[in-house]
């Protein structure tokens, strides 16, 4: 890379993509972040080194003319929820882009998140397209690193301060899946594991062409991460675990509902596999990363019976 290194985020506005461009830039790199409107990086856009273009990642000659000029890519673009058309452009179409653009841009060096669990025989639209999408990076040519990131935590995630708003609302929480099990790592420390791959120096192996699968310590199950926010958010409720039947009615109630889902049937389908590290490719130690457990993290943010939570909310929607 040159003396000051210029990286590309894809998703940098996004929850994990903020947390990225603000430890490189903490590095004092530079950083370019593309996206539709402007406004959406508003978190971001403060940074000094930090550039704001508005473009379409998705079109070839638009994103090979973003990479021109940098050393690196980072691609954090994903969606959770969509139809078999929504995935692969996002999970497959996307990556066989970028690794066009980045043969016509002269970049070699990307590093790509996906997720835990991923398999081109996984249960879940979701885990088959993230595979693929693995599948086309690895075979592009590039010095590539993947990170697999199990749930993501963190400030402002969708995750525990979801459950912590349910429990505020409804009295009792009919909750399906709840004995899936995950392996909740926080934000900081999926951000740091990119900031370690593009430094890649030190580390006990080198990160091009390795797979790296990012977890906290603590394995708990769906359950036990709702009790945890109710616990330290709102008000902690009863779950009442419901069978798969009703769960995928639930789900399906969920996805005709306006707006994006709270939860689908995709989302139940891929909780039927633990979404914890398998051990069989390095984790976040391997990238000098000691992970932090939830229950440091999580009680800070989420707010002691959301005390803080409340005050946050509400300093945020007065206006003078």
């Amino acid at each position: 890379m040159s003396q000051t290194p210029n990286i590309l985020v894809l998703g940098g506005t996004g929850f994990v993509g903020r947390q990225v461009c603000e430890q490189l830039h903490r590095l004092g790199w530079r950083i370019t972040v593309p996206t539709r409107r402007a406004i959406n990086a508003a978190p971001v856009q403060h940074l000094p080194r930090l550039t704001v273009l508005e473009a379409d990642v998705h079109d070839p000659a638009q994103l090979t003319q973003l990479l021109a000029g940098h050393d690196a890519v980072v691609n954090l673009v994903a969606i959770l929820h969509g139809n078999e058309a929504a995935f692969d452009r996002v999970h497959v179409a996307l990556p066989k882009t970028l690794v066009r653009a980045c043969s016509d841009a002269g970049v070699k060096r990307v590093v790509h998140v996906s997720a835990l669990g991923v398999s081109l025989d996984g249960p879940s639209r979701y885990q088959r397209s993230k595979a693929r999408g693995e599948e086309v990076l690895r075979n592009g040519g590039l010095d590539l690193s993947i990170l697999r990131p199990s749930v993501i935590f963190g400030a402002g995630d969708r995750f525990l301060n979801l459950f912590a708003r349910l429990q505020s609302i409804f009295p009792v929480l009919p909750l399906a899946g709840a004995d899936a099990r995950f392996q909740p790592v926080w934000v900081q420390d999926v951000a740091a594991a990119v900031v370690a791959c593009l430094r890649d120096q030190g580390l006990p192996m080198s990160s091009v062409g390795q797979t790296f699968e990012c977890a906290g310590p603590d394995v708990l199950t769906l359950a036990e991460l709702v009790r945890l926010a109710g616990r330290h958010g709102s008000r902690e409720r009863p779950i009442l675990p419901l069978p798969m039947v009703l769960g995928k009615l639930q789900a399906l109630v969920m996805e005709l509902a306006p707006g994006e889902p709270l939860m689908s049937r995709d989302n139940l389908a891929a909780m039927t596999v633990d979404n914890v590290a398998s051990g069989q490719w390095p984790g976040l130690s391997s990238l000098g990363i000691e992970p932090t457990s939830v229950h440091a993290v999580a009680p800070a943010y989420l707010g002691t019976r959301g005390g803080r939570s409340r005050l946050t909310e509400y300093r945020q929607n007065v206006r003078p």
